[in-house]
């Protein structure tokens, strides 16, 4: 990891403490709580909004309640789809489960929300899905679209609540109307320290659903959990998410999306190596393939040069620290030979603004930029603590 250093791409970064739980017991998910919703599902036809990460131990959450003679009516399905495998922005259809017969109904794509049709034989909805923490992470978009449908017919939502492995720090602009997408819908900043739990009461207490609607709300919060809890994902929550030191490092790598740079996909380290041709070809050399999950991948079958960031979980989580990293793209955009080519229209919706891409191509010192960010992040850290439901 500490080839980072090595090849001048890493500043003294402040000193993370990796904490652990505040008791010797581990996190207790809301799925695994079956005792505080099951009573809430009994008699009622049932949706659940969920992907590959909805589970109670190594059971899907599905198959679970169909065990638990809970009637399901349908499955919604998220962006890369019921079982976690389709690219990122893949289109998405409707399907059937093969294991039990229930239907899926995708909400990426054109259909996004849920509609009356789709929720006329449907009396409570569930939300479980595991976030990563990043506002650009889609999965708080469709929870909000389904809040949404909630509140338009009358529905109860319940959201099973699961750690936020970012949830230790909040960091970088706050998104700005103006660039409001699937990918930022709300004025919060990239790392937002918020689980999904949180996050549904923030929507709901600030009246920031579509036309100022609430929902009617159950969280079933996590158990034996902080914001500084170190939790260790059990199943990858999207396909070039696949460990944990990428998970980490996500927040901070997925602007390059919005950038000529490769950032893995397509290779054994998605979201851990970035890199570009027309890089110096003493760096760290990588070739991105059509694989599972990245079936076209930026710069396909090209030779890239650039960085591996890539480590052991605890190593990345040192080096990332609690603050968003811009010494990466700062480096990146230095290095790259044609300017003009470096950005594309993309990154300002991920960077929520316009700003961050100036400084960046001004040379704007990353104290600066930081310092840029701290009105919006005061105010948003003062928000943020009405809706919290586990120590910080």
């Amino acid at each position: 990891m500490n080839r980072i250093l090595t090849l001048c791409f890493a500043l003294l970064l402040p000193c993370f403490v990796i904490a652990q739980s505040t008791g010797s017991a581990a996190p207790v998910t809301g799925a695994e709580q079956t005792s505080a919703y099951l009573p809430l599902l009994k008699g009622k036809g049932v949706a659940l909004l969920v992907n590959q990460t909805a589970t109670i131990g190594n059971t899907h959450l599905v198959d679970s309640l169909v065990k638990l003679n809970i009637t399901i009516r349908k499955i919604f399905s998220p962006e890369h789809g019921f079982r976690g495998d389709a690219d990122a922005g893949e289109k998405v259809g409707n399907s059937t489960d093969p294991q039990t017969g229930i239907p899926i109904v995708s909400l990426y794509g054109q259909h996004r929300k849920a509609t009356a049709a789709d929720l006329q034989d449907v009396d409570v909805l569930i939300f479980d899905i595991q976030d990563v923490g990043a506002r650009f992470y889609t999965y708080i978009s469709s929870l909000q679209e389904l809040m949404e449908s909630a509140a338009e017919n009358n529905k109860l939502l319940i959201v099973l609540d699961r750690p936020n492995p970012n949830g230790h720090y909040v960091d970088g602009p706050v998104l700005e109307p103006a660039f409001k997408s699937f990918v930022g819908m709300q004025p919060i900043p990239l790392v937002h320290g918020m689980t999904v739990g949180e996050y549904a009461g923030l929507l709901n207490g600030e009246k920031w659903l579509s036309k100022g609607v609430t929902c009617q709300l159950k969280v079933i919060p996590c158990k034996n959990y902080t914001h500084q809890t170190v939790y260790h994902l059990p199943i990858k929550p999207s396909p070039n998410l696949p460990n944990m030191a990428s998970i980490y490092l996500y927040p901070s790598i997925c602007l390059f999306e919005g950038t000529a740079l490769s950032l893995g996909r397509g290779t054994d380290k998605p979201f851990q190596v970035i890199g570009h041709p027309g890089f110096p070809k003493n760096l760290y050399q990588f070739t991105p393939h059509s694989t599972a999950g990245a079936k076209n991948p930026v710069l396909k079958d090209q030779t890239c040069y650039g960085y591996d960031l890539s480590g052991s979980p605890e190593t990345v989580l040192q080096e990332t620290g609690n603050q968003l990293q811009l010494k990466w793209l700062i480096k990146a955009w230095q290095l790259f030979p044609e300017k003009d080519k470096f950005f594309t229209p993309f990154f300002n919706k991920l960077a929520g603004n316009s700003l961050l891409m100036q400084q960046i191509k001004n040379g704007t010192p990353e104290a600066a930029i930081r310092k840029s960010w701290e009105p919006g992040l005061k105010r948003f850290k003062q928000l943020r603590k009405k809706y919290l439901l586990y120590a910080e």
